[in-house]
């Protein structure tokens, strides 16, 4: 069965209330560092953020509640506001920086679905995500970096 995938990057709102000082999903300030160009994406515009330029460093927990399953990482964002990816149906950018990641899903209770967790190949990521979401129990799938488990960007049915 094809079922259709949306990627989706942070939400404005998270992004919006760290460039605003907000603190991070551990209480602490980001901090911020000069990116030394490929390895720094941006989890709001789902493009790596260029040499040079200024970021941001925070602990991601891309959950509502604090719950034994809600993983929280390390991520990057630029430091100046920049504009959420919106090429909702295609691989982001950010994908394109590592040969395979891990696609996990979780149910609606925003818990992580045992067994859904997998090593995939970039090119496969989509095929994997809809597979997941012929099971009932799939409420939406995660991005994850296969060497240090940081939240990419989150997957939708369409």
């Amino acid at each position: 069965m094809h079922t259709p995938v949306l990627f989706s990057a942070m939400p404005t709102e998270d992004a919006t209330a760290i460039w605003a000082g907000g603190l991070d999903g551990y209480g602490m300030p980001p901090e911020t560092i000069v990116s030394t160009g490929a390895g720094h994406p941006c989890r709001h515009c789902l493009n790596n953020i260029d040499e040079g330029e200024l970021l941001q460093v925070f602990a991601y927990r891309p959950f509502r509640e604090l719950q034994p399953y809600a993983e929280t990482g390390p991520i990057f964002l630029h430091k100046q506001p920049c504009a959420r990816y919106q090429a909702t149906e295609i691989l982001p950018p950010v994908l394109e920086a590592s040969r395979d990641f891990i696609v996990r899903g979780y149910g609606a209770d925003e818990r992580i679905v045992y067994g859904t967790g997998a090593v995939t190949l970039k090119e496969d990521i989509v095929a994997y995500a809809e597979s997941l979401f012929a099971r009932p129990d799939i409420a939406y799938v995660h991005v994850r970096s296969a060497r240090n488990n940081c939240f990419q960007c989150r997957i939708d049915r369409k």
